[in-house]
């Protein structure tokens, strides 16, 4: 993920449709297939090929293929091995009661899983199934990167970061600092040298997610997103909530630790060299480019890896989400209290803290990180309103006062790249925001 005019930054799309709950129901996820048909006692399901995972108290069950995934209790994730085993519907409900003692309605579950697209056939009939999402690099299978689950590779990426941490503190003068982007009198040629890089450099870190997901079994899809002023690429990765956590975590991880291994690599490489030669400056700009989305990834409320490291060791389903809501429900008590201390009437619990469904260990984690989605949401758009849309704008009003048959070939050259690229990546921000928001729209009414 980057944005030409700000840090690069990545953030690997990895949350789950999931829904949580003290009954056997399973809450529609995604688009619902076609009403199945009428189910019986005697009814036999076929269940397409569902990954099932314990998570604390429940049970994560999902599909790889269509990457629907729902969170069910104990007795949810015994009623998919039986129905999956072949037993009837009547079956089931016997079999539950018989290892529970209570009374569970196994048509009207099936009839969810049908709708979560987990359902191929319900007696004679086929139930329709909606198109698997396309996935990035389909012919990159598990056994071309299982490497990158390795054990040792963490081991080996860790012993490079070490080696150039103690160049760095022998060599401080070798840190970077913003003027070694700055290695070309040229603007032109920094503008387009650091674009090059820096969109190579976010390929390389959204590959790196993807092929360590893919040695998982995940098929993971690269696509642009935005998050808040950022243009970003993301990958998609949901799949990897059924993998176990080391392989999650390490999924999560992926994407920063080949920005650190490449930057290692590149401390390693600037140490010979002498200072003020091309090659040294050239090195270390490319240094500070593998750097720059690192700060980023602390920015957890715009859902970078962090955040989804933070997420899974939390154990919330959806930390973005949950803390939103929250942060909308106590806003709106705000403004309440305000309202009726002015009329002087006390005021009514009217709406119910969405955050008090969820478990104690969520509920804690979901508050707390409702005040850094706050604190960092505001923070970040201020930045932008104060800094970065001044200075493109004046960057942009610059460009367009250099054009013209006064300035010069190197003149206009540089006031042409300006425009392209920097005009050309908010361009870019407002049409990818427009997609997404109509996509985001379509699966609403959908």
């Amino acid at each position: 993920m980057t944005d030409t005019a700000g840090p690069a930054a990545d953030a690997s799309e990895a949350g789950t449709s999931t829904s949580t709950g003290t009954d056997i129901d399973a809450a529609a996820v995604g688009t619902a297939a076609d009403g199945p048909p009428r189910i019986t006692p005697t009814t036999r399901v076929l269940l397409h090929d569902l990954a099932v995972r314990r998570d604390r108290d429940e049970w994560i069950v999902g599909r790889m293929a269509t990457r629907t995934f729902v969170a069910l209790p104990a007795a949810g994730a015994r009623a998919v091995e039986l129905l999956g085993a072949g037993l009837s519907v009547g079956r089931t409900e016997e079999s539950l009661r018989a290892e529970t003692g209570e009374e569970f309605d196994i048509a009207d579950f099936v009839g969810d899983l049908a709708a979560l697209g987990f359902v191929a056939r319900i007696g004679d009939h086929a139930v329709p199934d909606a198109e698997p999402p396309r996935a990035s690099l389909p012919w990159l299978r598990p056994r071309h990167v299982r490497l990158a689950l390795h054990p040792v590779l963490p081991l080996l990426v860790g012993a490079l970061l070490a080696a150039a941490v103690v160049v760095l503190v022998r060599r401080p003068d070798l840190l970077p600092g913003y003027r070694d982007l700055l290695w070309s009198r040229h603007g032109s040629v920094v503008l387009l040298s650091g674009a090059a890089a820096g969109w190579t450099l976010l390929l390389a870190h959204e590959l790196a997610h993807l092929a360590t997901a893919r040695a998982a079994g995940v098929p993971g899809k690269m696509r642009l997103g935005t998050r808040l002023q950022f243009l970003v690429m993301q990958t998609d990765i949901s799949g990897i909530e059924l993998a176990p956590r080391r392989h999650r975590l390490t999924a999560y991880l992926a994407g920063i630790a080949l920005n650190l291994s490449v930057a290692s690599s590149l401390v390693l490489a600037l140490a010979p060299t002498e200072p003020g030669t091309t090659a040294h400056r050239l090195l270390a700009a490319a240094l500070l480019l593998a750097l720059l989305p690192l700060p980023f990834q602390c920015m957890v409320f715009t859902r970078t890896d962090l955040y989804f490291v933070l997420q899974d060791l939390t154990g919330c389903r959806d930390l973005y989400g949950d803390g939103l809501a929250y942060a909308r429900y106590r806003a709106r008590r705000s403004v309440r209290t305000v309202r009726t201390a002015r009329r002087g009437v006390r005021a009514g619990d009217r709406d119910d803290d969405p955050s008090a469904r969820l478990p104690a260990h969520e509920r804690r984690a979901v508050r707390l990180y409702s005040v850094v989605l706050v604190v960092g949401t505001a923070a970040c758009l201020t930045f932008m309103a104060a800094v970065t849309l001044p200075v493109d704008i004046a960057l942009l009003v610059r460009a367009v006062r250099g054009l013209g048959p006064g300035h010069g070939l190197a003149g206009n050259a540089d006031a042409v790249t300006v425009l392209v690229v920097l005009g050309g990546v908010n361009v870019l921000w407002l049409v990818t925001w427009w997609r997404n928001r109509r996509s985001r729209r379509s699966a609403g009414a959908t």
